[in-house]
């Protein structure tokens, strides 16, 4: 890779890793689902810009079909997971075993059948995640930590579905499928959180929760996933994937640094699991690669 696609992955990683502080900050003036429909409705804003006429990369019933998974229930499910205890850092590396529940519903939806090495990692992580889990307070702490699993699982559900759409440009078809998000997602806010708590964030915006949304649909999403289909349209995805390690390294020093979170030695032990499982899964190992492959 070029050196300046290298920085480019790099400053990607950085930007999904602060993904993490800004939602937190953000829910401070936003209830999770509301902020969910309002992230979506900004990121959605550039289908203006590419114009109705091109339409979108992808049939409609695949950016329907992504758009649930990924928009309606992976992203209220994080943002009420951290809302109700789950710290930004630790919900940065958890969220990322969508890798591994990807691999384990590939199974069943593609045929595809994981290696001896991502079996190890999907046990070394898991076995991370029950570390953490034994750390975790019970109630809304614990709830949070569920909450987050969940949303990796729905995760890995978009990821398939867009395995099996090969969408042909990340970007836009991030900006499509953000169309789909926000009308459920408003009505269900309405409903669940309530016409007057929504009104209240309206009326009590800080400047801090608008930078957090301008970030998280502007940054994390639009920049993010433009850069990311950009590295992976030049290079293959092996070498691109990789540099997602580094996502939870940002995310959870960030965190530390900016809202002093910390972590005890089990947490952190953990956190070492669910990372090693992660690396055994990504990368590829000289040593472990098959003659020919």
């Amino acid at each position: 890779m070029r050196t300046s696609h290298i920085l480019l992955a790099v400053a990607v990683a950085a930007v999904w890793g602060l993904n993490f502080v800004a939602i937190k900050l953000g829910l401070r003036d936003f209830p999770p689902v509301f902020f969910c429909a309002l992230r979506f409705a900004l990121a959605a804003l550039p289908v203006l810009v590419l114009g109705w006429r091109e339409g979108p990369p992808l049939p409609w019933r695949w950016i329907v079909a992504i758009g649930v998974p990924l928009g309606v229930v992976q992203f209220p499910l994080l943002f009420f997971g951290i809302d109700v205890g789950m710290p930004a850092g630790l919900a940065s590396l958890v969220l990322q075993s969508q890798a591994f529940f990807t691999a384990i519903f590939a199974v069943f939806a593609l045929g595809d059948r994981p290696g001896a090495k991502q079996i190890a990692g999907m046990l070394l992580a898991f076995a991370g995640v029950g570390l953490i889990a034994t750390e975790m307070p019970s109630g809304s702490s614990l709830l949070g930590l569920g909450m987050t699993l969940a949303a990796a699982a729905s995760w890995a559900v978009a990821n398939i579905v867009m395995k099996k759409a090969k969408a042909p440009d990340l970007f836009r078809m991030m900006v499509w499928v953000s169309l789909v998000p926000p009308l459920p997602l408003l009505a269900l806010s309405l409903v669940a959180e309530g016409p007057e708590r929504i009104g209240h964030a309206l009326t009590g915006l800080s400047w801090v929760g608008v930078g957090s949304l301008v970030y998280i649909a502007g940054a994390a999403t639009l920049f993010g996933f433009a850069a990311w289909g950009f590295l992976m349209r030049h290079y293959p995805a092996s070498l691109v994937a990789p540099f997602s390690l580094l996502v939870p390294i940002f995310g959870m020093s960030s965190s530390a640094l900016l809202l002093g979170e910390t972590f005890t030695t089990l947490k952190l032990a953990g956190g070492l699991l669910v990372f090693g499982g992660l690396a055994l899964s990504v990368l590829k190992l000289p040593g472990l690669r098959r003659a020919g492959a």
